[in-house]
């Protein structure tokens, strides 16, 4: 008989990590129900937001979530359609037509894979970290809004439901831990209401349900110019917001959990699950934070088996187990969020020790980051205003930091980093009039970045030139030799 091959160190270490441990495989497939029950009244709510049937949201986030799970860059991080990219093309769904949106989502994922093999996803080392404390901030506030729509009209018994689950989403851990918290809220509030005949609001309340599986297609559109004009700022719009919001969020899980990601593939996955949801009729999406919070910092989940089963889940209740999820109350979903909410808000940002100790600039940023987002109720625009402020109030304060000492009569010395912001200082901080007749300038620790810096040198030379004096630049490194001897004379310099 042959003998089995022994297993080797290096083969246990590539087993998936929820195959080795029957705790783990628990974790993972309890937090992809939880997250599937959250992902319901969502992708409901998102559809209506971009004007289409609440089932091509539904459909959206199950493709979403699945395909993301395999080509993603970010394990356990959760995907599906999204507000933000709801409210993108819900001009164009109002104005053309769902075809015209599959169109756009289509394209949408040919230029977010497009970015990212760019190397789009460099660009998040310039992001702040009090930007992603403001996206994290206005985040939590912003689900927190959300929910409130679902509690209109909720009366006496929609009330009393939420706070129950929210006693429970806090009592339960304390005593049963194997099973996620928000799972047994759900589970206990919608036999409690179905079996007591309680009258709520329910998930059925928001719309249908699919109740047959997503088939491929192509969308029925004319292969024109005139359809390329109509859907590409919608496109790039969507490619945008979508590659801004999905990066940040895996920014937010690697701290989460310690661990790196790849976002170069994150980007090209993100566009990947674009174009097989578009195929699907689907209204695209990008990763949505609340339910990634609810799957890694409530749930505990950690690999792509949570965000496979999140998605598989989510097509199971809807077509296989819709007459059940009708019934959830949506208070229980509520409070499932709210826990979510506080849970994500960074309360050590304000508190009074934490902003008495922080620069006022980077609190700043932070606030405007939030206010953006809230008013604009889109996430990638507080991102980009916070970080354009931070760059500003940057430049601002290393505008001073360029320093003109002079040691005897004729020779100066200049320190630190001379760029467009401090370039108008260093023209200032000579006497061409008193000085002798040759002049000395040391660039030794000093650094020019760029041309205006050297328009100003060129200022600087010819005001002594216009005395009748003679200035010499020394001491200057490579890179600022090579760009002065390439651009001195050539540019025009400011007196």
């Amino acid at each position: 008989m042959p003998t089995a091959l022994p297993v080797t160190g290096a083969a246990l270490r590539r087993r998936p990590a929820w195959l080795s441990s029957w705790r783990v495989l628990r974790t993972e497939v309890l937090a992809g129900l939880v997250v599937a029950l959250a992902l319901v009244p969502e992708a409901i709510s998102f559809s209506i937001v971009a004007g289409v049937d609440p089932r091509i949201g539904l459909i959206s986030s199950f493709v979403m979530g699945v395909t993301t799970s395999i080509v993603g860059g970010r394990p356990a991080m959760i995907s599906a359609a999204t507000g933000a990219v709801a409210l993108v093309v819900a001009p164009l769904s109002h104005s053309h037509g769902v075809g015209y949106l599959i169109a756009a989502i289509l394209l949408a994922g040919v230029l977010q894979i497009a970015l990212g093999l760019l190397g789009v996803a460099r660009l998040m080392r310039f992001v702040p970290r009090s930007v992603t404390t403001g996206f994290v901030n206005a985040l939590a506030i912003s689900i927190f809004l959300a929910q409130l729509p679902n509690l209109r009209d909720a009366g006496v018994a929609g009330y009393a439901v939420l706070v129950v689950g929210l006693a429970l989403l806090v009592l339960v851990p304390r005593v049963v831990r194997s099973i996620p918290a928000p799972l047994i809220t759900v589970a206990v509030l919608t036999v409690v209401t179905v079996v007591a005949h309680v009258d709520v609001r329910t998930v059925g309340d928001d719309g249908a349900l699919p109740n047959t599986l997503p088939s491929l297609g192509l969308p029925d559109v004319p292969l024109t110019l005139e359809t390329l004009r109509t859907i590409l700022p919608f496109s790039v719009g969507v490619a945008l917001v979508g590659l801004m919001e999905s990066l940040m969020t895996a920014q937010l899980v690697d701290e989460l959990t310690d661990t790196r990601s790849s976002k170069t593939r994150e980007c090209v996955g993100q566009g990947t699950a674009q174009i097989v949801t578009g195929l699907f009729g689907g209204m695209g999406g990008c990763a949505v934070i609340g339910q990634t919070m609810i799957n890694v910092k409530v749930s505990g989940a950690r690999t792509r088996l949570s965000t496979f089963l999140a998605g598989a889940f989510l097509l199971l209740l809807v077509v296989g187990a819709g007459d059940v999820v009708a019934q959830i109350p949506m208070a229980a979903l509520v409070a499932v969020m709210f826990l979510v909410c506080y849970g994500a808000f960074d309360w050590h940002s304000v508190r009074p020790a934490t902003l008495k100790a922080m620069p006022r600039s980077e609190t700043a940023v932070m606030v405007v980051t939030v206010v953006i987002v809230l008013l604009t109720h889109n996430l990638a625009y507080g991102v980009l205003g916070g970080t354009l402020l931070a760059c500003v109030l940057f430049a601002r304060r290393v505008a001073h930091l360029v320093e003109v000492r002079t040691t005897t009569p004729g020779t100066y010395t200049v320190h630190g980093q001379v760029f467009f912001a401090s370039s108008g200082d260093l023209v200032t901080q000579f006497d061409y009039a008193g000085d002798p007749a040759r002049v000395t300038i040391d660039f030794t620790d000093a650094h020019v970045w760029d041309a205006s810096s050297i328009a100003a040198l060129d200022a600087v030379t010819r005001k002594y030139a216009e005395h009748g004096k003679e200035a010499a630049v020394v001491g200057m490194n490579a890179w600022t030799a090579a760009l002065h001897d390439r651009l001195a004379g050539r540019v025009t310099a400011a007196d």
